[in-house]
């Protein structure tokens, strides 16, 4: 993710544009913070399919969300790496 644009921020939320980025980064990212038990809910929403940027909210019970994000974004890239290493391994 090359460009964070930071929304509107607390204590508890944060709402963020990610430029040059679609469904599979955002949906992968949202399912990993959904499993994480001090957010209580991860959402995005892309406007139009071809030129709109994702706009992401994370909300916590009180944990600081941008915490939240950086674990689940080091969670998808280990996952990526170990996806990667499994395709070279078995091609």
């Amino acid at each position: 993710m090359d460009n964070i644009r930071v929304l509107k921020s607390s204590a508890t939320e944060i709402e963020f544009e990610i430029e040059d980025e679609s469904h599979g980064v955002c949906n992968a990212l949202r399912h990993i913070l959904m499993q994480d038990d001090d957010v209580e809910y991860a959402v995005y929403n892309i406007d139009h399919p071809l030129t709109g940027k994702p706009i992401m909210t994370i909300k916590t019970n009180g944990a600081d969300p941008k915490a939240a994000l950086k674990k689940a974004a080091e969670q998808l890239k280990s996952d990526s790496a170990t996806f990667k290493q499994l395709i070279e391994d078995n091609l």
